[in-house]
């Protein structure tokens, strides 16, 4: 899975975003808070003291300010501060920042000066902290994210990876709550595939069982006949294709005995893919025999197959043999190209339904019924999912088909 898509991203990025907006909203607050307290501090405290020591000058009173607190008056201005129209100003005169109230009164001009505010110290601290306590909060916000994301997924991480290791006893089924309702849902749907592909696979093993003996009496009546009418043409012909028939039959119900097992129950051996696909392609050349129809294999470069024999041929064989028996005329032509083995023809390619079966594909309407494909393909398919191989189909330009069987690396 992406980074991007993890779920354990997605809650830390929702805790985070949470807390961004949380804080951006206590900033606010605070910003106007601060405001509020420098009006009260120090604003409305230079309005109180010009209002206490005007009357004293205008009564030639003395006028005695608390430290870092000036009142002038008329003359006594001093020239930076002279002119300023009424209202609280924010200076710097000579390096120094001051607090000034400018105003007037019955006997002119006045201005009160705090040359000794620390509110400016106190603002910085103020938004100092702020600011070390926004990204605290953001780290402790990314952390419980980050801790709550892993509480939340790793049940599914492991619920995930039990069913695909197709444990029998799924984790979490014990659990009251939603992880509890899932778990339970798949142990009940993995048990019920369990059933049914055990079902099929026994159903294949006992039908297969049972047809080997009859196709073994078949063949062996054929080779007798084929053995009294080898001088009588128009009787030894039809026993050779019963006898052919009837191999091929046998050669099928042993090949559905060896997939209705575990692949590890299988004799898996180191084959070669060129001496296999050109042993396929001279066992099939008498089903081009007497035809316009040329079959023959192209070579390439070999390729080892970690595979089981009868599998592996069953399912170039009937690539081989659906491409002759569905070509009228053109040629059949195997080659080797990486690691797949190819079955190209120049036949009238795959109906309809038999491509959108082929590519688990949901069938037309208008093509439903007969795909004219048998079995062979059905076959070729359950083979290469029972092997770890790939099937892959390609329609020919001008017509055709081009099968590709890929191995795996072992």
């Amino acid at each position: 899975m992406k980074t991007a898509d993890s779920l354990r991203r997605r809650i830390s990025v929702a805790y985070l975003l949470f807390a961004f907006i949380v804080s951006l909203f206590f900033a606010v607050i605070a910003a106007v808070a601060v405001e509020g307290i420098e009006v009260r501090l120090v604003d409305e405290r230079l309005e109180e003291v010009a209002q206490w020591a005007g009357p004293r000058y205008a009564g030639h009173l003395p006028v005695e300010m608390p430290a870092g607190i000036s009142f002038h008056h008329g003359e006594g201005i001093p020239k930076s501060l002279r002119g300023l129209q009424a209202g609280v100003y924010e200076m710097t005169v000579d390096g120094v920042d001051l607090h000034v109230l400018a105003g007037r009164d019955g006997g002119g001009e006045f201005v009160v000066v705090d040359h000794d505010s620390e509110y400016e110290k106190i603002e910085i601290v103020v938004y100092s902290l702020f600011g070390l306590g926004f990204l605290s909060f953001m780290g402790c916000s990314f952390a419980l994210g980050r801790y709550m994301g892993n509480r939340v997924v790793e049940p599914i991480t492991e619920l995930a990876r039990a069913v695909e290791e197709r444990r029998k006893d799924l984790p979490l089924q014990d659990r009251k709550d939603e992880l509890g309702l899932l778990a339970r849902a798949f142990a009940q749907h993995s048990q019920e595939q369990r059933e049914f592909l055990d079902r099929e696979r026994f159903f294949t093993g006992d039908v297969s069982h049972e047809l080997r003996t009859p196709l073994t009496v078949i063949s062996g009546a054929a080779e007798v006949l084929m053995a009294q009418t080898e001088n009588e043409a128009s009787l030894h012909a039809p026993a050779e294709r019963i006898y052919r028939a009837a191999r091929e039959a046998s050669d099928v119900t042993s090949m559905l005995l060896r997939l209705a097992r575990a692949p590890d129950q299988l004799e898996w051996s180191e084959l070669a893919a060129s001496a296999l696909a050109n042993g396929e392609v001279q066992r099939y050349q008498v089903l081009v025999a007497d035809r316009p129809v040329s079959l023959q294999f192209e070579g390439g470069t070999d390729f080892t197959i970690h595979g089981v024999r009868e599998l592996v041929q069953a399912a170039v064989g009937n690539l081989i043999r659906n491409a002759c028996q569905y070509t009228e005329q053109g040629s059949v032509r195997v080659r080797l190209e990486g690691r797949a083995i190819v079955v190209e023809d120049t036949g009238p390619g795959l109906p309809a339904a038999a491509r959108a079966r082929l590519n688990n594909e949901p069938i037309p309407l208008e093509a439903r019924g007969s795909s004219g494909t048998g079995l062979g393909l059905g076959i070729v398919q359950r083979v290469c999912a029972h092997l770890g191989a790939r099937l892959q189909l390609q329609q020919r330009e001008g017509g055709g088909s081009r099968f590709e069987v890929i191995f795996p690396e072992r």
